[in-house]
């Protein structure tokens, strides 16, 4: 029977190999704790409401903290801020859904055929250098005053983001990775499902982050024209009575909004990319 020791030096090495794993697992960005991005925002609170309890203040500008949340439970128990909230919700989805729609198509269409970028990237960077708030009333024009003209605006806003990373992605797929694929012999759709669609998903979640966020951004502008509903309708109301904790309570809604949606793309593309941990470590 054979026993065999390990070597001091043998032994240095492991702890050293395991040490280095465990520190690129702890610096790698996958590895984040999801809690840790409210420090910030808890941050600012806890000064908010410092600043609020030491008077230093106005509240007419700036409400103490409680107060928002007094104003938001009153606005809650009424009906107004269910209804405002779940409109605001609705028109959200619907732009996203179809902004998200079309950048993936368009960009599909444009980095996977010469034909297609031809037609299609110089029209979406013209698109793209008009700035999008500037063509609502164009829009309304076209569609009317109505819901349609507002998501027509936020699917544009969507999807302009999407269709630029994802189309960058798939322009950048290593040529060497074309070479392989022909050498395999594989054929033109599993070379796109098996290497293109791939190498494309982390430009995607980028453009995908960008415009969840710019969902948000632009219906908090649209929601103040010609609305009766809508948290952006309920904030301009409050600017018109000078309810400056009305605003607040909208505002921080909106953000709360942005940062879930956010927080909830993150861990979906843990998710789906989690091979790159892998390859990482």
């Amino acid at each position: 029977m054979t026993t065999t020791v390990s070597t001091p030096a043998a032994v240095t090495a492991d702890e050293d190999e395991a040490h280095r794993v465990r520190r690129r697992r702890r610096l790698s960005p996958g590895r984040r704790l999801p809690a840790a991005r409210l420090a910030g925002p808890v941050l600012v609170v806890v000064l908010w409401a410092v600043a609020s309890a030491a008077g230093q203040l106005d509240p007419g500008a700036i409400p103490a903290p409680w107060t928002v949340v007094r104003t938001a439970g009153r606005l809650w128990a009424d009906g107004t801020l269910p209804t405002d909230v779940l409109t605001s919700l609705e028109r959200a989805a619907y732009g996203f859904l179809i902004g998200l729609t079309a950048g993936v198509a368009l960009a599909l269409a444009s980095g996977l055929s010469r034909v297609g970028e031809a037609l299609i990237d110089g029209t979406v960077q013209l698109n793209r250098a008009i700035p999008t708030l500037g063509l609502i009333p164009l829009f309304i024009l076209w569609l009317g005053i109505g819901e349609t003209f507002k998501i027509a605006i936020i699917a544009i806003v969507v999807y302009i983001p999407i269709y630029l990373n994802t189309h960058a992605a798939l322009s950048g797929i290593d040529s060497r990775y074309v070479e392989l694929a022909e050498v395999q012999g594989l054929s033109k759709f599993r070379f796109v499902r098996q290497i293109v669609v791939p190498g494309a998903l982390p430009g995607f979640f980028v453009g995908l982050r960008l415009g969840v966020t710019g969902s948000w951004l632009g219906l908090v502008v649209l929601e103040q024209i010609n609305a009766t509903s809508g948290l952006g309708y309920l904030m301009f109301q409050a600017q018109n009575y000078g309810q400056s904790d009305v605003i607040l309570v909208g505002l921080l809604i909106y953000g709360v909004f942005g940062l879930v949606s956010d927080s909830v793309v993150r861990l979906i593309e843990r998710r789906v990319l989690a091979w790159r941990r892998t390859l990482s470590s």
